[in-house]
């Protein structure tokens, strides 16, 4: 099992970027999906989890800035950001809980991560 991340790059404050996050490998399930950053000098931290069932949580540095979403047919997460600011510039980081057999447990599975510079 792999998460591959795509969608980051530079952008002026006040823009918008999407990352993606796409589980491949074979796998039976899916359990949540979240994202998180890490800055450099600073410890890693939440941004935003989406469960299989009920409501996403974000972190509250983030709310009504950014949109967390997942395609379960595809095995993909989304990660919508508006109106960025340069505090939210940081490697962004794609986790997924994964069931990869059928009566197996999940295991924590990471991406490789995606740098986000916000900088005019």
């Amino acid at each position: 099992v792999q998460l591959v991340e795509s969608g980051g790059g530079l952008v002026q404050p006040g823009g918008s970027l999407r990352l993606s996050c796409a589980v491949s490998g074979g796998y039976f399930s899916i359990a949540r999906m979240g994202w998180y950053r890490q800055a450099p000098g600073k410890q890693r931290e939440l941004v935003a989890w989406v469960p299989t069932l009920g409501p996403t949580n974000y972190a509250d540095s983030v709310k009504g800035r950014f949109t967390a979403s997942r395609d379960n047919d595809k095995g993909t997460a989304y990660l919508q950001m508006n109106s960025l600011k340069p505090d939210d510039s940081a490697v962004y980081y794609c986790n997924a809980m994964v069931a990869q057999d059928d009566g197996a447990g999940y295991s924590n599975f990471w991406g490789q991560g995606t740098q986000v510079t916000v900088s005019s």
